[in-house]
This record gives C-alpha cells, sequence and structure tokens, in this order.
C-alpha cells in the first residue's frame, strides 16, 4: 500500500469497477476521496456519476466538459502528424489519457490531496500513460492502481464485493454486461476481450455501435469540404465550426457510410499482444483529409521528414510520453511545418471509402505551368534531366564496375 496518503482524486465514471474501486479505497486508506469525471465525448451520460458519487459519500465530485479541449489541444495536434500506431491504430485511447491524467493531478492540487487514483488494469496500457502523466506534471505526486493491489481480479468477486457493501449495480452488469470491454471518447470506440481474445474469431456485427457495415451504407455517395488553417480543420461546407463539433458531425458522416472499423492485434508497451476492434470514422476521414491538403503545400524533404519521424511520434503516444521533452520537441518541428497547410479538401463518401475529389490552396507549391504535360514555354528544360540522371546514375555505375571487375 501507498503511504502517507491525506487524499485521494479518483478517476471515476460511475460503472461497476470504479465503483467498487471508490469504496475499496474509502475502506483501505481510511481517507477522503474526491471523484473525477470527464466528458470527452463517450456518448453516454455522465451526470449519474454525481448521485452515485454523493450516495458513496463523496463531498468534492468534480464532473467536467472537457469535448473541446480534447479535440483542440490533443487529437488536432496528433493529426498535424498524420500519427498512426503499427500502420493502422489512430490512438484513440491513447490521446484521451493525457488529458485525464494532468486534470487528476490539477484537482489533486485544488483540493490539498498528494494522491491520485486509476481503475486501469495491471495488463494494459492506460496504468502507464495515466502514471507517466500525472509523474510528468507533478513529480512527488503519488498513485494508487487497486488492480495492482487487491484480489478482486474477476467480475464475480467485484460483484460480491458489492452486494456486500450495498453498491448499488445496474441489471445488465448483474446479467455479464457487454461481452467487450470498451473505451470510448469524441475520436473512437474501441472493443476488447471475451471473444475477441480469439483472434481467429470475427467480430459480431452487433459488436459495432458507431458504424454501419459497409453493405448496408447508403447507395448514394455523399460529399463535404473541410476547410484547413495551419493543419487543423476549421471548418465543414464552409462553415466555421469549433474543433470539437468538426469531429462530431464527422463521425456521424462517416459511421452512416460505413468508415472506419479496424480489426488489430497490436504490441503493447508492456509486452504482450492484444487483440483489438476500434471505430475511428471522423479520424479516419481526417488523416486522408490532411494528407491530402499536405500533398500541396509541404517541400518534398519536409513531408518526406515527416513520415519518417511518424512512427516514433505515433509510438511516443502509445506508450504514453505525451508529456515528455521528445514529444514536445517534435511537436514544435511538426507545428513549423503546417504553417502553410490551408485551404481545402473535398471528399465523396461511400460504403466504407473515402474518395478525395479535389484540393486547393493559396499557398500551394503545384504550379500548373510546370507539372503540365503541355508545352510549359520553356518553364522546364527537359534536356537538364540528363545530366541529372546521370550524377545521380554515378554511384551505381561505379558500382556495377567494380562488382563485375
Amino acid at each position: 500500500m501507498i503511504k502517507d496518503v491525506n487524499k485521494i482524486v479518483l478517476a471515476y465514471s460511475g460503472g461497476l469497477d470504479t465503483s467498487v474501486i471508490l469504496k475499496w479505497l474509502q475502506q483501505e486508506y481510511n481517507c477522503e476521496v474526491v471523484t473525477f469525471t470527464a466528458d470527452l465525448g463517450q456518448k453516454e451520460e455522465i451526470e449519474p456519476a454525481r448521485a452515485k458519487a454523493t450516495s458513496a459519500g463523496v463531498k468534492e465530485i468534480f464532473i467536467e466538459d472537457l469535448r473541446e479541449e480534447f479535440v483542440r489541444d490533443y487529437v488536432f495536434p496528433m493529426f498535424r502528424a498524420n500519427a498512426i500506431y503499427e500502420g493502422e491504430y489512430l490512438l484513440g485511447t491513447s490521446i484521451a489519457r493525457p488529458l485525464i491524467a494532468k486534470r487528476l493531478v490539477e484537482i489533486a492540487h485544488q483540493t490539498g490531496s498528494n494522491t491520485i487514483s486509476h481503475g486501469a488494469t495491471g495488463k494494459g496500457n492506460d496504468q502507464v500513460r495515466f502514471e507517466l502523466g500525472a509523474y510528468a506534471i507533478n513529480p512527488d505526486i503519488k498513485v494508487i492502481a487497486p488492480w495492482r493491489e487487491w484480489d478482486l481480479l474477476s467480475r464475480e468477486k467485484l460483484l460480491k464485493f458489492a452486494e456486500s457493501n450495498n453498491i448499488p449495480v445496474e441489471m445488465k452488469h448483474k446479467q455479464g454486461g457487454s461481452p467487450y470491454s470498451m473505451d470510448a471518447n469524441l475520436l473512437h470506440i474501441s472493443y476488447e476481450g471475451r471473444h475477441l481474445e480469439d483472434p481467429k474469431s470475427a467480430p459480431e456485427e452487433s459488436m459495432w455501435r458507431w458504424t454501419s457495415s459497409p453493405q448496408d451504407a447508403p447507395d448514394e455517395a455523399e460529399e463535404i469540404t473541410i476547410g484547413y488553417d495551419m493543419g487543423d480543420p476549421v471548418s465543414l461546407d464552409g462553415k466555421m465550426l469549433p474543433p470539437h463539433e468538426i469531429l462530431e458531425k464527422l463521425n456521424e458522416l462517416g459511421g452512416k457510410h460505413g468508415i472506419g472499423r479496424l480489426d488489430l492485434v497490436e504490441n503493447r508497451y508492456v509486452g504482450m499482444k492484444a487483440r483489438g476492434c476500434y471505430e475511428t470514422p471522423g479520424g479516419s476521414i481526417l488523416l486522408k483529409a490532411h494528407r491530402a491538403i499536405e500533398s500541396l503545400t509541404l517541400d518534398r524533404e519536409v513531408a518526406h521528414l515527416k513520415d519518417e519521424l511518424m512512427p516514433r511520434y505515433a509510438s511516443i503516444i502509445y506508450n504514453g510520453y505525451w508529456w515528455s521533452p521528445e514529444r514536445l520537441a517534435m511537436q514544435a518541428l511538426i507545428d513549423h511545418t503546417q504553417l502553410n497547410v490551408k485551404g481545402w479538401v473535398k471528399l465523396s463518401f461511400y460504403k466504407g471509402n473515402i474518395t478525395v475529389l479535389g484540393r486547393d490552396s493559396d499557398t500551394s507549391l503545384f504550379d500548373p505551368e510546370i507539372a503540365t504535360f503541355e508545352d510549359d514555354d520553356g518553364a522546364f528544360d527537359h534536356k537538364d534531366a540528363a545530366g541529372f540522371i546521370k550524377l545521380n546514375a554515378l554511384r551505381l555505375r561505379i558500382a556495377n564496375k567494380r562488382n563485375n571487375s
């Protein structure tokens, strides 16, 4: 057990796990517990958490709408880098943890607490993300991770503890609840566990909550134009919108057209492989659109440098190092590359597919007079290519002569 705990700030959803954790903390540490519930766009009622916390004797309850901050300061900076982990995962769970960790530490300071607590398990990535973030912001903070301390390591034990401590349990939990462990925010919803623990088993169609099956999606395509400024989306079809509303709208459109499903076996930071399924409709659209506007506005070598750095940047976020000096340094470089990434991208959605229909920018590096296959009036001297090719072939010719001598 952690020593010298005076008050604990708990990341609290009001579900079975965190309700049990709340009571367990009160019993084991015999101190006041503060609850913090964040609305990150998970599409669930969070206000009931207040009544549950109150009934458990909690005096200080924090329930906050963080949707705009989440998208503006976390999701959008990540998308400036076109970040994808292991070639496919758009980091929906990973990017939410730094903000939650920051608010836990800030609320601890505000309430005079020296300790925070979370409900992440000892096998997962989230424990690493929460705690690395917390220590980066406050090196002296204490962290309690009940799943690494208690013996309530099954749903049956959790339900028995809840019953013996008069913790209200919803009928769905008593009946086993969802067959999956789910996490949702404005960027995505994830599914793990139970049926999905066998990589050979296909996910059931009934599992997907945000997206239509591509086969059942509308038979007519739908188009939208996304406006960009300094690398971030700022408008849809010419209408300026705050960041979280843009992502909400794109989630709706992408979900309608069956966009953004992913079934992935990924490598967790703690060392094991895990199978997860994800729905990231709006994020999938943003990645396609951002790369399209960058194709016009980024210098070739800058674009290629970004692509080289991206896997490292994505791993940094996946592994929980959002607040690390290396991520901050990379972010400064990435943000500098976005100064002229502005303009618009027109997209079409159809049965799980995203198609770029057009793009334009006042800061475009595309010069039609040079790129044309027609007469360019001397803008490009074709004869120059001969010397260019010979110079670049020189090392190849030398190597060939050596190898065949």
